[in-house]
């Protein structure tokens, strides 16, 4: 396997298809980055010789991917939590921050079902 920005990405895939699998990097950037490092985008990960990985290696240096985004975004989330605006409380809730509705659906951001058992007289 070939090791990119501290990922592993699989051998047997298409280059372009499998820098997709580094956090931050979809199809667009990946095939942006193999124009700029001149890899074709039907080569296979297993035909790359080190010079070329080194090339895509370099370009993505210049991008913010990976442990440095996850950082950038959980930084972001923590500073709206910090100043209270209505987001960073939604947020902090643990509810849809993009203004979904919460009535009937939004199970991801809510959980599992919390029901209280029906209290008879």
């Amino acid at each position: 396997m070939a090791r990119i920005s501290g990922v592993d990405i699989p051998r047997d895939k298409r280059v372009a298809v499998s820098l997709t699998y580094i956090y931050g990097v979809g199809k667009s950037l990946a095939k942006e980055v193999l124009a700029e490092a001149g890899v074709s985008e039907d080569t296979r990960v297993r035909d790359l010789t080190e010079d070329e990985l080194g090339k895509i290696r370099q370009v993505l240096e210049q991008h913010n991917v990976e442990g440095d985004l996850r950082r950038e975004n959980s930084l972001n989330v923590k500073r709206l939590i910090e100043i209270g605006s209505y987001r960073g409380i939604r947020h902090r809730r643990g509810l849809p921050v993009r203004g979904q509705k919460t009535k009937n659906n939004s199970r991801t951001r809510k959980g599992p079902r919390r029901t209280v058992a029906n209290k008879r007289k």
